[in-house]
């Protein structure tokens, strides 16, 4: 029987009553399937409900075959073995004992009909690019975008029939990303994937698209998801225009139908006061008339309620995700101004900047290379956060640098607060009118920088840097695209296209440095940064 995984009635809230899902119906079968929704819709509830992680409210959640889960933020004992990690420590042991001689039956049975268990272990770790590690090395030896590829490696050994990855590609480089591309590209059953790696969902059959409690299904990759949601809302779009004009329709009709009756009321009470006609006459016309305009007046009403119903309807249909829209003038660099020079750079990770690099104008320059090759380093050398071991690195302009951690903002204080604390010269209805365009708007602006969701913590923190005084030229970003949805990372490119100034970026994801117009890529490989080219990053590892 093929894999399965089928919601029936499925409800979900918090424990403070927030509502996440009630009565949800969703079934996955063999296939890909990229669930995606813009942050805070539910995506890694829905996988922990799937995967047994949480209990739902009511309903029910039936898989037809084993589930492996890949959570978000993966953890790993440290002190484990890496065979242990894999889950193929008691069966490795085992045949090692009989291997040596030991032929009790219950090494017999822990082994079962698993005899080639190390040989699949080393065959998936050499898949996912970890064939160096070995199976005796404990997880403290390796890196953090390593463990994630090492949970997955146990979850491809357990073969399970249903694999469901949350953000999988998270904290992983360039290198590890193909790999997990490449194991996510030849999965044989049923998997469920909620990643912003655009490339990732390029590899699925089916796009599960989950908005306001609800799944919308589009068949194809995120392309032909992309292409049919344009189509589908330039349909909304158009039925807008239409049910506004039929309302405006109906109004005018109401009002013509008002005007006509109170000529013919008028008219009437003229006769009645000219007694033309006998009273009992009259009277019977009157009370005729007045039950033919209630009910014309009630026909037009009803038409123009209907009218208005679909006009909500139609409004509806039509997605309003927000778009960041900033003009930012005083970050422009002019062409050619020298904005940062390192010379002879060695930094605390003894990663070295050989010779003179220098950056000159409005240029767009990608830092990329492996996990731990010393990138993030680099930046908080170039930001003034660590001093250097040796070499010199001179800022021509202001510069503001967004860490990974987005330690900018201060949890205790509101937005606008964090805000003030970059621009103090700033009056509040400046700040404010600035910070509706990135989205926090009212009472938004008031909320502490604690309680936000990734996505606003993200913008609240780049509000924070672009509208810094003085305005920032130079623009340090340290994967910027972590934990951000599809949604946020088409605000954050937008973003920096209204910014002028001069970006240096470290990051894993290629489509979207190349969204944000990257004029030149350096690798830091081998403790040295040099430069490469988009081609050669494409390269097959």
């Amino acid at each position: 029987m093929s894999a399965s995984l089928t919601c029936s009635s499925l409800s979900f809230a918090w424990p403070d009553g927030t509502p996440v899902f009630d009565g949800l119906d969703i079934a996955f079968g063999p296939g890909r399937t990229g669930l995606v929704g813009v942050n805070g819709s539910g995506k890694s509830t829905l996988l922990k409900l799937l995967a047994g992680e949480l209990v739902p409210a009511d309903g029910t959640v039936k898989a037809t075959g084993e589930i492996g889960y890949l959570p978000q933020n993966v953890t790993l004992d440290t002190t484990l073995r890496v065979d242990q990690a894999l889950g193929i420590a008691g069966r490795r042991a085992a045949l090692h004992a009989i291997e040596a001689g030991d032929v009790r039956e219950e090494h017999f049975e822990t082994v079962g009909d698993d005899w080639d268990v190390e040989e699949r272990a080393l065959a998936t770790l050499g898949e996912l690019g970890l064939g160096h590690i070995g199976l005796d090395r404990t997880v403290g030896e390796v890196s953090g975008g390593e463990s994630v590829l090492l949970r997955l490696a146990a979850l491809l050994l357990s073969r399970p029939g249903i694999l469901l990855l949350d953000e999988p590609t998270n904290n992983l480089d360039l290198y590890a990303r193909r790999r997990l591309h490449q194991a996510v590209a030849a999965w044989p059953g049923v998997l469920v994937v909620v990643s912003h790696d655009r490339e990732l969902l390029e590899l699925v059959d089916q796009i599960a698209d989950l908005r306001a409690g609800e799944v919308s299904w589009y068949g194809g990759n995120f392309s032909a998801y992309e292409e049919a949601l344009a189509v589908e809302q330039e349909a909304a779009e158009r039925m807008v225009r239409v049910a506004e004009a039929d309302v405006r329709k109906q109004k005018r009709e109401l009002s013509d139908a008002q005007v006509k009756l109170a000529r013919r009321k008028r008219y009437g009470q003229k006769m009645y006061d000219s007694k033309r006609e006998p009273k009992i006459v009259m009277n019977a016309r009157r009370r005729a008339a007045q039950e033919s305009a209630g009910k014309h007046r009630i026909l037009h009403e009803e038409r123009l309620a209907e009218a208005r119903e679909r006009l909500d309807e139609a409004v509806e249909a039509v997605r309003d995700d927000d778009e960041i829209r900033v003009e930012l003038p005083y970050t422009a660099v002019p062409p050619g101004r020298q904005v940062l020079t390192l010379e002879n750079l060695e930094t605390a990770c003894h990663a070295r900047v050989p010779g003179i690099l220098d950056l000159r104008g409005p240029e767009r320059i990608a830092i990329v290379g492996r996990n731990g090759s010393g990138k993030t380093t680099l930046l908080r050398t170039i930001a003034g956060r660590l001093e250097p071991l040796a070499g010199t690195v001179t800022a021509h302009v202001p510069l503001r640098f967004l860490p990974q951690r987005l330690d900018v903002l201060d949890d205790g204080l509101s937005v606008a607060e964090n805000v003030a604390r970059f621009a103090p010269d700033a009056t509040n209805n400046r700040i404010r009118a600035r910070l509706a365009r990135f989205l926090f708007r009212g009472g938004r602006a008031d909320q502490k920088a604690g309680t936000l969701s990734g996505g606003e913590r993200f913008r609240a923190a780049l509000a924070a840097l672009l509208l810094a005084e003085p305005a920032p030229q130079l623009l340090l970003l340290d994967e910027p695209t972590n934990n951000l949805d599809m949604a946020s990372v088409r605000q954050l490119t937008q973003a920096l296209e209204s910014y002028e100034g001069a970006l240096l970026v470290a990051a894993h994801d290629l489509p979207f440095l190349e969204s944000i117009g990257i004029t030149r890529w350096l690798l830091m490989e081998g403790g040295e940064l040099t430069e490469t080219t988009l081609e050669a990053l494409r390269e097959p590892v």
